[in-house]
């Protein structure tokens, strides 16, 4: 059986604003019991808020339907990382990292991690510094990216993600960053595993040609991109040729009808 991984912002909601119909998208394909991940970069909000910001939308789902770069990112240091971590992320992140011994927030050294997340507007010279002087104070610490998307679309229009930031530490440290979130081909795979799939049998949908469309085929799925969120007309000039493309997620059923069926649900017409 095909699963799906939706994106949310851009694809069921645009800032405080739901797309038209994305809620009976998600409940059609809840009556049909067909696999679904929600699939986030997200790192302004905690699970237990994302299953709150949908439910305002009508969209009613629990924590363990999203996977979000943090939870990943928390099994990966767990495995990975013996001492503390310093995070910048919004406070309400880090609950998704309370299992974690943590730096105090002003810590310039003493770190095995630096994790950056979306610090929006939070962002300053400081800030960026500190997260640079983490770094370079330990040539061993591990520069985790929750994430690598590079803007996104506000109710004030487009703003800079979390990729030029940590851009900037990897050219200052010229330290490899280990990225948990999209388009990583390890976060794709996270999800396939939550689900029980096969790359080949599942789909993504998103606004992001690069993200969420490159990052997903790269990873073995097939990948739809939709005309809300971020994407541009340009986005289909880059070289990268999504499955398919739709004005809006409300045309999905339709598409899915079409394409997959109802008889034989392993794979694209």
């Amino acid at each position: 059986m095909t699963a799906i991984l939706f994106d949310l912002d851009g694809v069921l909601y645009e800032g405080g604003r739901a797309i038209a119909g994305a809620g009976a998208v998600i409940e059609w394909f809840e009556q049909r019991r067909i696999p679904h991940l929600f699939l986030t970069n997200t790192t302004s909000k905690p699970r237990s808020s994302l299953v709150e910001k949908l439910a305002g939308f009508g969209i009613h789902t629990d924590p363990d339907s999203f996977l979000t770069p943090a939870i990943a990112a928390t099994h990966w240091l767990k495995q990975h990382v013996a001492g503390r971590v310093a995070l910048f992320t919004p406070a309400a992140t880090r609950a998704d990292f309370t299992d974690l011994q943590l730096c105090d927030d002003t810590a310039e050294s003493g770190a095995a991690a630096v994790v950056i997340g979306d610090l929006g507007e939070a962002w300053d010279f400081n800030t960026l510094n500190r997260a640079f002087r983490l770094l370079h104070s330990n040539p061993e610490a591990k520069l985790v990216a929750l994430g690598m998307t590079r803007y996104w679309r506000a109710a004030d229009g487009l703003r800079l993600d979390t990729a030029p930031f940590v851009k900037a530490l990897q050219h200052a440290t010229d330290r490899e960053v280990v990225v948990l979130g999209k388009p990583a081909r390890d976060f794709y795979r996270a999800a396939i595993d939550m689900l029980q799939q096969q790359p080949a049998d599942t789909l993504m949908i998103g606004d992001d040609i690069r993200g969420d469309i490159e990052g997903a085929q790269q990873a073995g799925l097939r990948a739809i991109l939709v005309g809300s969120g971020k994407f541009q007309p340009g986005d289909l000039d880059l070289g990268i040729t999504p499955d398919a493309f739709l004005d809006t997620v409300a045309a999905l059923p339709d598409w899915w009808l079409e394409h997959i069926g109802t008889a034989d649900q392993t794979g694209f017409s």
